[in-house]
């Protein structure tokens, strides 16, 4: 029988067994010694005991041997690939618990192995995207640098084909970096090290990173908001997430045009706001522009690589906040960021 090629079952048998058989013979000798005689029916009624104790055990064991083959027959259909499959756990026992944990691990791994599926979607996914992002700039490298050699004399030609050469290789830096950025951001691999930051300061900094942009393409950066109004964040990554922003406006305005950033306090929240003059977001656009690599088909930037506002976006969510977009042809857009007023614990 298969309880008994459990050893310890078999030994448990064995010594129960003589136990019992010990027992029938003192009783017995007892019976000899006092009465002087054996007892027949007393060992009839002994013999019928020991035979029910064992019987009793024997069914025990055998109801627990089917119910540990039950659940070996799932955890080998879940080996199989039958991931949906689980071991019945809603008794009471320390063997239900232990299956209970069973089910408990099957679903951790079948979790694991959907996250894993999905980051190999991301990263294929990823891959293409980046192989399509490259070969526009990488094509015009090679055209630029066949002109370069047809015409090495030709001086004019030669620093108009480097310039553009040098804004191709930018634009390819750029999309390496950003990547690299949110994709580090996306797997954990960054700590944002949050402390109080002044906004008037972040704001600074990032006003003259893009005032000789501005004044060169006749634009103006605005900036409004109280001195003194603090942020729990990482700075240098709020400020790469502004950034983005108001580098989108400036590529999305004309000359003449004018971005305001404007921050203030809330109750709740604290609330950083981008709003420009520029062409707007086409209204089959709005609900796509945080998609990484997105380009519209309406848009007219071909330097683009479609990055920077997902990358803000994650960035606002990594603080725990948030980001909207409002926006109308020709009219501009509003970009929103709004951070819970939390403190350091």
């Amino acid at each position: 029988m298969k309880i008994f090629t459990n050893k310890d079952i078999k030994n448990f048998f064995v010594a129960i067994s003589c136990i019992l058989g010990g027992f029938i013979l003192l009783f017995q000798l007892f019976a000899w010694l006092f009465y002087g005689t054996w007892s027949l029916v007393m060992l009839l009624l002994s013999l019928f005991a020991a035979f029910c104790v064992l019987g009793v055990c024997f069914l025990y064991f055998y109801k627990q041997n089917q119910i540990m083959e039950e659940a070996v027959s799932q955890i080998n259909l879940y080996l199989s690939g039958n991931t949906d499959v689980r071991i019945d756990c809603d008794k009471e026992g320390s063997l239900y618990r232990l299956f209970h944990t069973v089910n408990t691990l099957a679903t951790a791994l079948n979790a694991h192995a959907v996250k894993e599926q999905k980051l190999k979607e991301f990263l294929k996914g990823t891959i293409s995207d980046i192989s399509h992002q490259l070969k526009t700039p990488l094509a015009a490298l090679t055209i630029y640098n066949g002109l370069l050699q047809d015409k090495p004399e030709d001086i004019a030609a030669v620093k108009e084909f480097a310039v553009k050469s040098e804004k191709e290789i930018e634009r390819i830096e750029m999309l390496v970096q950003n990547l690299l950025k949110i994709t580090k951001l996306d797997a954990g691999a960054i700590i944002i090290n949050k402390a109080s930051e002044n906004i008037a300061d972040i704001m600074k900094d990032i006003y003259q990173h893009f005032e000789y942009r501005a004044n060169e393409e006749n634009k103006i950066i605005i900036l409004s908001g109280p001195d003194d109004t603090q942020l729990f964040c990482d700075r240098d990554w709020i400020a790469e997430a502004i950034s983005n922003i108001v580098k989108n406006a400036l590529d999305h305005t004309n000359a003449g045009s004018q971005i305001t950033v404007e921050w203030k306090k809330l109750p709740a929240v604290t609330q950083i706001t981008i709003k420009d003059n520029g062409s707007g977001i086409h209204p089959e656009d709005i609900h796509h522009i945080f998609k990484r690599f997105y380009r519209s088909r309406f848009s007219k930037d071909t330097q683009g690589i479609g990055l920077g506002l997902p990358l803000a976006k994650t960035i606002a969510e990594a603080h725990d906040g948030n980001i909207t977009v409002d926006s109308a042809l020709g009219k501009g857009s509003t970009f929103v960021m709004n951070f819970l007023n939390l403190t350091k614990m």
